[in-house]
């Protein structure tokens, strides 16, 4: 199990104090200073079985200066979204945790967190 965090972020606070409470084992990676690759984003995706703008942070200011509430939300704007997680990892929805089955959660809620965990 892994998870993507910002240590600055409450919500990524609160799911490792859960998996730390329910004696999980996991691996942080602080995506921000570990920025996941285009490849790495689709990967994960394909786990949560969403599309990269259901992941984006559309109220961070990068976001808006992209311009990204105006961009396609369909296949042929599919790598842009991609792209602009990747050069700016700030946008992505966070925490995702990867469940030990192949799946992922963002796990911003206990009971999201606490899906992850029995998916071990």
């Amino acid at each position: 199990m892994e998870i993507w965090i910002n240590p600055a972020c409450s919500k990524c606070r609160g799911a490792l104090a859960l998996l730390d409470a329910e004696g999980a084992e996991y691996t942080v990676r602080r995506y921000l200073e570990d920025v996941p690759s285009p490849d790495e984003i689709r990967e994960v995706l394909g786990r949560l079985g969403l599309e990269p703008w259901d992941i984006v942070r559309t109220r961070e200011a990068v976001a808006k200066e992209l311009g990204a509430a105006e961009w396609p939300r369909d296949a042929e704007g599919r790598d842009r979204w991609i792209e602009a997680l990747a050069a700016h990892p700030e946008l992505i929805q966070r925490p995702i945790i990867t469940a030990e089955d192949g799946t992922a959660v963002v796990g911003r809620s206990e009971e999201a967190v606490r899906d992850a965990l029995s998916r071990r």
